[in-house]
């Protein structure tokens, strides 16, 4: 219950800051320049909240155009439609750019860049897969499933591009190289970089939010870069796939931990954090059911290895269920994957950590009581204050975890162990009234009689 609590007031605070960074910083931007926004990794609350500051503070300060750089594998559908609906009501020219090599405008991102004015990719990207996917990983329903190619159709149809392609990327997961883009009308052009992208649209008459028709002029135009905020780029960043992956098996291993040696409080909490972490991340990424399943079965297997050792067969279930687990969690579909290092390296640390650190958790915690048995009943020290959620003591020389029934016991306290569960003391303090004056020998800080 107390580790409840710790969690539930970390996820506020986060809460909180995650609300404070939907607050766009205020930028200024110098009018007639073109202002360029980065699109990067899962498009989630944090980059739509980005991507529409900008937009909005460009047309507020009136600059000559917006460059949204775009390299995504696809995100949240409800952030996508934020900003696909900032770049359709924008008066400024919004330019979209699939960059550098090897980028891609996936799912997320096809909408993203056929609603802008200009749709330029770079030699050796792609666009498409489209299609929307959920928990599942497999089709999302068919009614989510024409709304979503519904909505893309109308896109491509607004700014005169191949609605019938753009509905095919949604209903049959298609993807097309910048060069097939080009020559199916889904985009306007390939650039090599940024400038001779600007050069090449220069000129160029487009149409903006109320039909009003305007000319592309950035010769000399300065381009003002703006960046998300270090807040939101931190809270961005963890919703990384790789990231996801490692927080889920860190998150288990640690609340594993806590479950078996009682009194780490700080690893059950920080494992439950990083667990909700996971959860948060694999609600925005195209996670497959098949693959959390696989990594659930991991861990029973390990458990169950951990509890009948000496064959083998179960802790090899669990490594290969891991390993599977990762390639098969997300829709590699839409480019969204575990990294085959980072998969690799994670079976690694489950391996040693369950073979290794809970093995040696598991002798401790089972440690005859006759062993143990001469630390109840000794007397200590209260090196911290100590409460029913625990606290430091010291007592025939070494440092424990403790907690108490009772009131809390101030540092410096003289203390009384009273029972031992695990490697946790459960004492009370020492006053006159639990011993006659004279009875009971002062306690030094080493946790000895003085």
């Amino acid at each position: 219950m107390r580790n409840a609590r710790r969690v539930l007031g970390i996820v506020f605070v986060l809460s909180a800051m995650a609300s404070w960074t939907a607050m766009p910083a205020a930028a200024q931007t110098a009018e007639h320049a073109i202002v360029e926004l980065r699109l990067d990794g899962v498009v989630d609350p944090f980059v739509a909240n980005y991507v529409r500051g900008g937009i909005d503070r460009a047309n507020e300060q009136g600059a000559a155009a917006v460059l949204i750089t775009i390299d995504t594998p696809g995100g949240l559908s409800s952030s996508m439609r934020e900003i696909t609906q900032a770049i359709l009501n924008s008066k400024v020219p919004i330019i979209g750019y699939v960059s550098p090599l090897g980028a891609r405008a996936a799912s997320a991102g096809t909408f993203i860049l056929l609603a802008c004015n200009i749709a330029a990719m770079a030699p050796g990207t792609n666009v498409g897969a489209a299609h929307p996917v959920g928990l599942s990983g497999a089709i999302e329903s068919e009614k989510a499933t024409n709304d979503a190619a519904a909505s893309i159709r109308a896109i491509a149809e607004t700014r005169g591009r191949n609605a019938d392609w753009a509905e095919s990327a949604v209903r049959d997961s298609v993807s097309v190289s910048a060069q097939e883009a080009v020559d199916l009308n889904v985009i306007d052009l390939i650039a090599p970089d940024v400038r001779t992208l600007l050069e090449d649209v220069n000129g160029e008459v487009v149409t903006v939010a109320g039909d009003e028709q305007v000319t592309l002029q950035l010769t000399g135009a300065a381009i003002d870069e703006q960046q998300m905020n270090l807040i939101a780029r931190v809270f961005h960043g963890l919703l990384d796939p790789n990231l996801a992956f490692i927080f889920f098996w860190l998150g288990l291993g640690l609340v594993i931990l806590e479950l078996i040696v009682p009194g780490h409080i700080f690893s059950g909490t920080i494992g439950t954090i990083l667990l909700i972490l996971a959860f948060v991340s694999f609600g925005v990424l195209p996670v497959r059911i098949i693959g959390i399943a696989l990594l659930v079965l991991s861990v029973i297997a390990f458990i169950i290895e951990l509890k009948a050792p000496g064959f083998g067969v179960w802790g090899g279930i669990a490594i290969v269920s891991l390993l599977l687990g990762g390639w098969f969690l997300y829709d590699r579909a839409g480019g969204v994957e575990v990294s085959p290092a980072v998969l690799v390296g994670v079976a690694i640390f489950a391996g040693l950590f369950f073979g290794l650190v809970v093995v040696k958790a598991l002798a401790i915690r089972h440690v005859p009581p006759a062993q143990l048995r001469p630390i109840v009943g000794a007397d200590g020290v209260a090196l911290h204050s100590v409460g029913p959620n625990g606290g430091m003591v010291r007592v025939s020389a070494e440092e424990w975890q403790a907690v108490t029934a009772g009131e809390r016991i101030r540092e410096g306290t003289p203390v009384h162990v009273l029972s031992i569960d695990g490697l946790v003391l459960t004492v009370e303090a020492i006053t006159d009234e639990h011993a006659p004056a004279g009875q009971r020998a002062p306690v030094s800080e080493g946790g000895n009689p003085a």
